[in-house]
């Protein structure tokens, strides 16, 4: 019977390769296999050391997918209203007692994240790894690291509190003196039409961040919708991005 199902059309189908026994049918299982093709057949020893990669990498990843798993399942219990907001968020920590965990989980899993990308940051530039090939990389790298500590300043808001609130009303004050795009900033003066200033505080952007100048219920909801959507769909695409080019540049760079 065994048998009869592992020669059958749906087991090949799915498992395309047996065991891998040698270079050749280990590289036919890699190749073949959607997850497993990101990385090269073979690496060097030297190259995936701990001591080398730190494992910072890889545990960032694991983090970002414990963000997602949480803020989904806390997504059942948030509603991203003035009126509701801080209740839901007090109504996790006390009521629903899987909830407040899982709340707990998501917060520092987001501290721990923030850790882990700047040491996987830190640990890339100490060996060396953003030289050429790898430029390329180190630049998306150097994205998905702002894009990181922009979802744990939009998931600041999201509690409602008055800590919550004047953190971002302070954080968000700084978007005024961005270059050409805060009405405070450096260039925005010289963007003017027939007098009229192109940048100023209804249009720059603090503006855009916020919905508004100041910090109301239209920042929450734009707030919780590139928390919750924008940023996590952008760095899900440049994660792949990030492991397609260590797969297309020979892998992990080994020790200088």
């Amino acid at each position: 019977m065994i048998k009869w199902i592992r020669e059958g059309q749906v087991w090949n189908s799915i498992f395309r390769h047996g065991i891998p026994r040698d270079r050749r049918t280990r590289a036919m299982a890699v190749l073949s296999n959607v997850f497993l093709h990101l990385h090269p057949v073979a690496v060097r020893k030297s190259g995936i050391r701990l001591s080398f990669t730190w494992c910072m990498g890889g545990l960032t990843f694991f983090l970002f997918l414990v963000e997602i798993v949480t803020g989904v399942l806390l997504m059942f219990y948030y509603r991203p209203v003035v009126e509701y907001a801080y209740n839901d968020i007090q109504a996790m920590r006390s009521g629903v007692v899987s909830m407040g965990l899982l709340r707990e989980i998501h917060r520092w899993a987001a501290h721990a994240m923030i850790i882990a990308i700047w040491l996987h940051m830190l640990r890339v530039f100490l060996t060396g790894s953003y030289k050429p090939p790898r430029e390329f990389n180190w630049t998306v790298g150097v994205i998905l690291l702002v894009l990181t500590m922009l979802l744990s300043f939009t998931g600041y808001l999201l509690p409602w509190d008055q800590l919550a609130m004047w953190a971002i009303t302070v954080g968000s004050n700084m978007a005024r003196a961005t270059p050409l795009a805060g009405h405070e900033g450096p260039g925005a003066s010289f963007l003017v039409i027939d007098g009229v200033p192109l940048i100023h505080a209804g249009s720059d952007a603090r503006f855009q961040l916020l919905a508004g100048t100041f910090v109301g219920p239209n920042a929450l909801l734009r707030f919780y919708v590139l928390h919750c959507v924008f940023i996590p769909v952008v760095v899900t695409v440049l994660i792949a991005v990030h492991f397609w080019r260590i797969r297309k540049d020979g892998g992990i760079s080994g020790p200088l």
